[in-house]
């Protein structure tokens, strides 16, 4: 039988039917053998070691598992306390952990309990590296696009994955992108402009120096190589743009000095108002093009040799209007003949010589200097333009003047008649003008001395001295005053000597006849007494010889009234 402590070691909890029954078993046995007590205490002695060398074992192995438990347990611990530093958690998440497992029993539920919360600490950590990697991505795709000789790339840092190290990214993710769409909007603009100087010099894209590729790329080389090419087409333009300009303004010049119709002008019209254009202003398509700078040359070309062969005519043409300039600024005016024995002269040294070039030469020569000529005249009669003015008043004053006179020698003016009263309006106004003559005069001279002080030359009126002109008026005036005091005078001493009064003349019978002579400055005796009352008058000065003496009296009566306004407002 086996003893209670052997079964108090064997067995230490209440043993089983079975186990009882293989001890039972197992006495028998012994009892049959005949084994003695001494080789039964051995054998269960040996029992009872190997009995203990199991529940060592099991021990061992209990106590094994017990430090993986504590183990995965601190490591569970400072795994969740390492991603919360990296990805930024608070503290606070690792306190919690830990108080949670000091509220359990047992290792198994302190595991268990710690699982969960490393688990989601992982998955948080995973979901931050992936935003992490497509930020990286996107800033490495970025700078590769817009540099892409650079060779270090952003990497992402495991250690840091922090909130705030993942908006630094993200801040600078979106200065790349702003960069990235200003270098788009920048590679637009220039492409545009590229493409428009291509289109205004008909030049085709594929003709300048740019890669194919070159129009999706936003590297610094690329902006480089555009921005290049564009300043190469620009100074190509501006070169093409002054030559076209140079051939407009040859071409507007030729078409004036010829008088070119407007039916040959209209092909180049629309370009010819491009002569003062700006760079930015020509922006039509081909309007810089090789073949249309080519057409206006040619079309250059063409008004060159013609006018070399109207260049008699255009020299003639500039004759005229020199002379027609002189003529209204009353200039002495040039020969005509001069003219067309220098050009007979050149000819003829054309035919001497055999020399195109040298014939050419002399009639551009020409009409340079006529055209010189032209300007200089033109700037005369401007500057001449108040003397002038009121020279011209001061004629009109004139022939008031010697019609006033021919009406007062005329002895019926105060007859009645058909008209008389314009006769005798005329006369007042007359008077009146004349009564101011000598301050127009006064305020001509000063006008003249002013001008002669300021250009340094001679005032000259189709070839006369002004200032000599007024002051041979001022002495024939004062000559006609004396000589109509003597006769006044004269007059008076017949009158006291004989003691008759003036005889008052009947009217005449042709009242008609008498008003219409009067009206046309004659006189109604007929043709014979009137010739001799135009020869009886003192002879007209020099200065009154001039077209203006030719003027209708019409006209002498609107620059009288006109005249008289003026001189009043004066």
């Amino acid at each position: 039988m086996v003893s209670l402590k052997l079964r108090a070691i064997l067995f230490p909890f209440q043993m089983e039917p079975r186990r009882e029954m293989l001890l039972q078993e197992l006495g028998e046995m012994w009892d049959e053998i005949g084994e003695t007590e001494e080789d039964r205490r051995e054998m269960l002695h040996a029992l009872e070691e190997d009995c203990l060398n199991v529940y060592r074992v099991k021990v061992a192995q209990v106590k094994q598992y017990r430090a993986q438990l504590q183990r995965e347990i601190a490591d569970s611990v400072a795994e969740v306390a390492a991603i919360c530093a990296t990805i930024g958690e608070p503290s606070t998440t690792v306190h919690i952990a830990c108080s949670s497992l000091q509220s359990t029993g047992n290792l198994k539920e302190e595991l268990g309990s710690i699982t969960p919360e490393l688990e989601e600490m992982r998955r948080r950590r995973e979901e931050r590296r992936r935003k992490f990697s497509e930020v990286t991505e996107l800033i490495n795709r970025i700078e590769q696009e817009m540099k892409p000789s650079k060779q270090l790339h952003l990497t992402m840092d495991n250690s840091d994955l922090t909130i705030r190290r993942l908006e630094e990214l993200r801040a600078y993710l979106q200065d790349l992108q702003l960069e990235k769409d200003s270098r788009v909007r920048k590679m637009t603009e220039l492409m545009g402009s590229l493409h428009s100087s291509s289109l205004v010099l008909g030049m085709d894209f594929r003709e300048t120096n740019l890669h194919h590729d070159d129009e999706g790329d936003i590297s610094d080389d690329a902006i480089a190589r555009l921005v290049s090419e564009i300043g190469r087409l620009r100074e190509i333009k501006r070169n093409r743009m002054q030559k076209l300009q140079d051939l407009l303004a040859t071409m507007l010049d030729l078409w004036n000095l010829m008088d070119t119709p407007s039916e040959e002008q209209k092909r180049f019209q629309s370009v010819a108002c491009n002569i003062a254009a700006s760079e930015d202003e020509i922006t039509e398509r081909d309007a810089l093009s090789m073949e249309f700078i080519n057409n206006v040359e040619a079309e250059v070309v063409r008004l060159e040799r013609l006018k070399e062969c109207r260049m008699k005519d255009l020299v003639l043409k500039k004759y005229d209007e020199l002379n027609e300039i002189r003529r209204r600024a009353h200039v002495p005016v040039e020969n005509e003949d001069d003219a067309m024995m220098m050009f007979d002269a050149i000819d003829s040294d054309f035919r001497v010589c055999m020399t195109h070039c040298f014939a050419d030469a002399k009639r551009s020569l020409i009409l340079e200097r006529l055209e010189v000529q032209i300007s200089e005249a033109k700037d005369e009669e401007f500057s001449r333009k108040d003397v002038l003015e009121k020279m011209e008043k001061w004629q009109a004053a004139l022939e008031e003047e010697s019609w006033l006179e021919e009406y007062n020698r005329n002895e019926n003016r105060y007859n009645v008649g058909k008209g008389t009263h314009l006769v005798l309006k005329r006369a007042e106004k007359a008077r009146a003008l004349v009564s101011k003559m000598p301050a127009m005069a006064e305020a001509l001279i000063t006008k003249v001395v002013a001008w002669e002080k300021e250009r340094g030359a001679k005032f000259e009126y189709d070839g006369d001295g002004l200032l000599d002109m007024l002051e041979e008026y001022n002495n024939t005036r004062k000559e006609k005053e004396q000589e109509r005091k003597r006769q006044r005078d004269q007059r008076r001493m017949l009158g006291q000597g004989t003691g008759e009064s003036p005889v008052v003349r009947p009217p005449p019978k042709n009242i008609k006849n008498v008003t219409r002579t009067l009206s046309m400055g004659g006189s109604s005796t007929g043709g014979k007494k009137a010739s001799a009352s135009v020869s009886s008058r003192p002879s007209t000065p020099s200065f009154l010889k001039s077209p203006m003496s030719a003027r209708r009296s019409d006209e002498g009566q609107m620059l009288l009234s006109r005249a008289v306004e003026e001189d009043d407002l004066l």
